[in-house]
């Protein structure tokens, strides 16, 4: 048996995995998330991040013991991300290849979410896919293991980021997602009259800034977050949601009009969201693509990803020189450029 040893660590999820290299089956996938100790702060502390990676990942590590013969390959996640908590990641993964004398594998995390669609599947390409995460909204035409090209990206806050700031406007927790989600199926999405952003605009590019200001005018003009109401906040979440979906399908219609690619892909963490799978799955029907979603567990960071994508780059050969591999963090993504 020769496995490939996958690690992630680009944010708040430390977390770990082994795939058979042949075959692809996932053989140990163990995360440890750091939800709870970020709450409080209402979004991710990075210097807390990093601290909480270096005590994870070594306890992760332990459970690959029992298979330290087996590994043949390590894979992890560079770029991009946090620095700081991306070089936990890095140096572990480094570290062990040099001592087992096995291959190292980079891997670019947007990469690692197109690859989960394929955790214990055949690998399909060519395909649009829209990946919606914390840190990401864009939509990119993914031709080939090493030809995946941005089409549209955001101008400003991301899906995820626009979830989280929104729900921390209205006094609830962290992550937002699933927290307005949940209220936003107990709401009337018609009572709020929140604007679509760039919908007059032939602009191919995300914005949502807009938006998550006139949820704070109209908090403010609710009384602020303190003297909302249950029914308040399950309305405006269901406005929010829904003006947010409308404008992420408005700006896939124009793509999927000019593109003939029969696969489509929703992927990355928000990609869990029900309503927005509901709403794609519609857009596919009307334009005949078939639609494509990972499994809920692996919507969110995960290594099992991680290690899919390895499983394909070793094939190619993609290997880091020397065991060199270098963080980057901060990479500007924007349309035009391939990943």
């Amino acid at each position: 048996m020769s496995l490939v040893l996958s690690i992630e660590s680009s944010c708040d999820d430390s977390s770990i995995a082994l795939s058979e290299i042949e075959g692809g089956r996932l053989l140990l996938h163990r995360k440890i998330s750091q939800e709870s100790e970020h709450a409080a702060y209402g979004g991710v502390v990075p210097e807390l991040a990093s601290r909480l990676h270096a005590a994870a990942l070594p306890r992760l590590l332990e459970s690959v013991l029992p298979y330290l013969e087996d590994i043949s390959a390590v894979a992890v996640t560079n770029e991009p991300g946090l620095s700081v908590t991306l070089n936990e990641g890095v140096m572990m993964a480094r570290t062990f290849a040099m001592l087992r004398r096995v291959p190292l594998v980079p891997v670019h995390h947007l990469k690692g979410h197109i690859y989960s669609l394929f955790i214990e599947k055949e690998t399909i390409m060519p395909m649009l896919v829209l990946l919606v995460s914390g840190g990401h909204t864009m939509v990119l035409a993914v031709r080939a293991l090493d030809d995946m090209e941005i089409l549209a990206s955001s101008m400003d806050d991301s899906v995820g980021e626009s979830y989280d700031k929104t729900a921390k406007m209205m006094g609830l927790g962290y992550p937002g997602g699933p927290i307005l989600e949940k209220l936003a199926a107990e709401g009337d999405g018609e009572r709020f009259p929140l604007p679509v952003p760039l919908k007059n605009s032939p602009l191919l590019a995300f914005s949502l800034s807009g938006l998550k200001n006139a949820v704070r005018l109209t908090i403010e003009e609710l009384g602020g977050a303190d003297a909302m109401s249950h029914r308040d906040r399950c309305d405006l979440a269901a406005s929010f949601q829904r003006a947010v979906i409308s404008h992420l399908v408005q700006k896939c219609r124009k793509i999927f009009a000019a593109n003939k690619m029969e696969n489509f892909a929703l992927v990355g963490g928000v990609s869990a969201n029900m309503a927005i799978r509901e709403a794609f799955g519609g857009l596919c029907r009307d334009y005949g693509k078939k639609m494509h979603t990972a499994q809920l567990q692996y919507c969110s960071d995960n290594a099992a990803m991680i290690g899919r994508y390895a499983i394909d780059a070793l094939s190619a050969g993609l290997i880091a020189a020397n065991y060199d591999i270098s963080v980057n963090a901060n990479r500007k993504l924007s349309p035009g450029m391939r990943l």
